[in-house]
């Protein structure tokens, strides 16, 4: 928290002087006095700008690709009007989440991100278990992050070889987990051996995000049968079974929220941002305006191209999308062509990913809130990166991986628990930040604030996350099978148990929190 004066958990002194700052490798001056503040020494290269931050975050959230592969959620619970409608809600709801976030990120713009956030904002009596709650589930929400997006990038290969080998090839699970161990060891290579390219290479993904929307947009339009908008627009469908068209757009909502999920990815590559309390939250601002933008346009014209809606949900491809361009073009090559857009983004994604959850755990590691913290907090001298944090990630998602060989339905709903995961520790940091607005007590100051505004955009974005953090739990179809459950909530229980076991047993005695650390100039 930023607590009052003569708090135990605050070094009060006086701030150093420009020249005695220690080296930011590569930040300014803003930067070391953020890092200082934070309590923390610079150990990795400041190399990222506004324009690779904006890459970083607008790939990772993939949200005009997304809508695509998610459209199953919105198809099966609110048909295709239906769709357009929840993802128009869940923009504008989810827009005030990320302004808050971005604020609170330029207090504190820290690898730590939320949990730094509630240590710091979180009533004193509280401070230390929730910031340390908070810790496991974004750590949670990101490796899971890791295995969806591998997975993503697996079976969109798998379908491509159904459309391509009709008759020759045969699927069976062992591949998918093959490929999504493939998929993050080449993540994990791209964020070793290019680690120091990787703002460069997030530029270059931001063109291809661009430029690949238009290649998919536009033989859409072109090639695709037209219908009546009335056909679109007042098609709202409860196909999940769930006896309203309202609640089934609600439980329809899982699918936009995944597709903006994320902003908080920057965050945790704060340490190597560039006049990061400035440049951080403008990047994730733009991140919503240009994703917010262009998954909009591309969710109203994908219902427009979907057709029999019973049709392309039983495609033999696992997508709908994919079938929607092959129905729309007539062409398995030009289908094929624009699915591997979509493949090589969301593998960029993946790219992002394991970066954002390498340096989540390198944070939590420092803080010793995980196991083997010593181990987990090392940054490679060669490759200036948290490269056991990194082969950690790796490991844990090849064995999240092997689920999928006994059963697809519990790994999916491993997946989805990453979404309900982040949207908790989004729901935390939050809701710590109101509550010292609400009792009038100081925060730190903000370099980019909505200024009076900031209270009623905090009490909303709460109001937002509690309704689609409840939703998030819900099975796509209400149907009583076990097999078509959401497991999510089990798992998603058990991982905070072992956490609060875990705390009560060892990390209560050596995990105090960032606060400890913050200083306070007189």
């Amino acid at each position: 928290m930023w607590p009052e004066k003569g708090s135990k958990s605050v070094a009060y002194t006086t701030a150093p002087e420009e020249g005695s700052m220690p080296s930011t490798k590569g930040g300014t001056t803003q930067d070391g006095r953020d890092m200082w503040r934070v309590g923390r020494d610079q150990e990795l290269n400041r190399n990222f700008r506004f324009l690779s931050v904006l890459g970083f975050s607008a790939v990772l959230m993939c949200t005009w690709e997304a809508v695509l592969f998610g459209a199953s959620y919105g198809l099966t619970d609110g048909g295709k009007g239906g769709m357009i409608y929840t993802y128009l809600g869940v923009l504008c709801g989810f827009s005030f989440v990320i302004l808050s976030m971005a604020e609170m990120a330029s207090m504190a713009p820290t690898s730590g991100g939320q949990y730094h956030w509630v240590s710091e904002f979180a009533p004193p009596s509280c401070q230390c278990l929730l910031s340390y709650i908070t810790g496991w589930v974004c750590v949670l929400g990101w490796h899971t992050g890791i295995a969806g997006c591998s997975y993503t990038v697996a079976n969109m290969l798998v379908g491509l070889l159904a459309i391509n080998y009709p008759d020759s090839y045969e699927y069976k699970p062992w591949h998918v987990t093959l490929l999504v161990i493939a998929v993050a060891l080449a993540a994990l290579l791209f964020n070793t051996l290019l680690a120091q390219k990787l703002p460069l290479i997030e530029g270059i993904i931001l063109i291809v995000h661009c430029f690949g929307f238009f290649g998919i947009l536009i033989p859409l339009w072109v090639l695709s049968p037209s219908v009546p908008p009335s056909d679109v627009f007042g098609s709202i469908v409860d196909r999940g079974g769930w006896g309203s068209n309202g609640l089934s757009c609600l439980v329809g909502v899982v699918g936009p929220i995944y597709a903006l999920i994320g902003p908080d990815s920057a965050v945790h590559m704060s340490e190597e941002i560039r006049d990061a309390s400035r440049v951080l939250p403008l990047g994730m601002v733009w991140t919503l305006i240009l994703n917010g933008a262009t998954g909009f346009v591309m969710i109203v014209t994908f219902a427009f191209c979907v057709g029999d809606i019973d049709e392309v949900m039983a495609s033999t491809t696992g997508f709908a999308f994919i079938q929607v361009f092959l129905n729309s073009t007539g062409s398995v090559p030009a289908a094929t062509g624009m699915t591997v857009v979509i493949m090589i983004m969301q593998f960029c994604a993946t790219i992002s990913n394991v970066a954002t959850t390498s340096r989540q755990i390198y944070s939590f590691a420092r803080d010793q809130g995980v196991p083997f913290s010593r181990f987990f907090s090392q940054v490679n001298k060669t490759f200036t990166v948290p490269l056991n944090a990194l082969c950690v990630s790796l490991v844990i998602v090849s064995l999240l991986s092997l689920i999928n060989i006994g059963s697809s339905i519990a790994f999916n709903a491993i997946m989805s628990l990453g979404t309900a995961a982040l949207l908790s520790s989004y729901l935390i940091s939050i809701s710590c930040v109101r509550l010292r607005r609400w009792r009038k007590q100081p925060l730190p100051p903000a370099r980019w604030s909505m200024g009076r505004f900031t209270p009623f955009v905090d009490t909303v974005s709460l109001l937002v996350l509690m309704v689609v953090f409840v939703f998030t739990f819900f099975p796509l179809t209400n149907d009583t099978a076990p097999s078509e459950f959401n497991w999510a909530i089990v798992i998603f229980g058990a991982v905070v148990v072992f956490a609060l076991v875990y705390y009560a047993l060892y990390a209560r005695k050596v995990y105090k929190g960032p606060v400890t650390r913050v200083r306070v100039a007189q």
